[in-house]
C-alpha cells in the first residue's frame, strides 16, 4: 500500500511541475487565455494586406529595420477608419496633440512626474514578482484575478459609501 501511495505523490508532484511557465512568459502575459486543446487557434490567424504595386519606383519608401510593411495589419487604424476617425492620429506623435493639451494641462496643474509610467510598471513587476513565490497551482487559474484580488474593489460597497454620502447613483444590478 506505501508504495503506491508514493508513486502517487510522486507523479502528482512531476504533472505540478511540467506545467510552470517561465517567469517573462508569465510575468507579460497576467490574462492567460491558452488553447488546450494542442490545435491551432482560428483567430490568430490573420491575412495580411493584398500587395500594392505603386506608380513608380520613386513611391516606395526606404526600408527601415524594424519599421511598418504597407501589407501589415494595422486593427486599431482600420477600426478608426470604419468609425469616420482619422488613423493618422493614431500614429507616434512628438508632444501633446492640439485636442489634448487643454486636458494635459489641467490634469497637470500640481505637478506631473515625467517617468511615471516606467516607475509603475517597475513597481508592478516587483509585486508581482513578490506574488510569485507560491504562484503555481495543480488546476490552472487566472493569474490576474489571484494577484490582484486584494486590490479590486468591492462595488456594492462603494456604491452604498456613495449613496450614503448623498450622491446620486444610478440604480445597479441585484447582487
Amino acid at each position: 500500500m506505501m508504495p503506491r501511495a508514493l508513486i502517487i505523490l510522486a507523479l502528482v508532484a512531476l504533472t505540478a511541475c511540467g506545467s510552470r511557465q517561465d517567469t517573462a512568459d508569465r510575468d507579460t502575459n497576467l490574462r492567460q487565455l491558452r488553447n488546450p486543446s494542442g490545435t491551432p487557434e482560428e483567430f490568430s490567424i490573420v491575412p495580411s494586406k493584398p500587395l500594392q504595386a505603386p506608380e513608380s519606383l520613386s513611391e516606395l519608401p526606404n526600408p527601415t529595420p524594424g519599421g511598418e510593411n504597407r501589407t501589415d495589419q494595422t486593427p486599431l487604424k482600420d477600426a478608426v477608419a470604419v468609425l469616420g476617425g482619422s488613423p493618422a492620429r493614431l500614429d507616434v506623435q512628438a508632444g501633446i496633440g492640439a485636442g489634448d493639451q487643454a486636458l494635459v494641462a489641467r490634469v497637470s496643474r500640481f505637478g506631473r512626474e515625467p517617468g511615471i509610467r516606467e516607475q509603475l510598471a517597475a513597481a508592478d513587476q516587483e509585486f508581482r514578482e513578490r506574488r510569485s513565490l507560491f504562484n503555481w497551482r495543480l488546476v490552472p487559474q487566472d493569474t490576474y484575478n489571484r494577484i490582484y484580488r486584494n486590490q479590486t474593489l468591492d462595488p456594492y460597497a462603494t456604491l452604498e459609501a456613495a449613496r450614503r454620502a448623498g450622491a446620486l447613483t444610478p440604480s445597479a444590478p441585484p447582487r
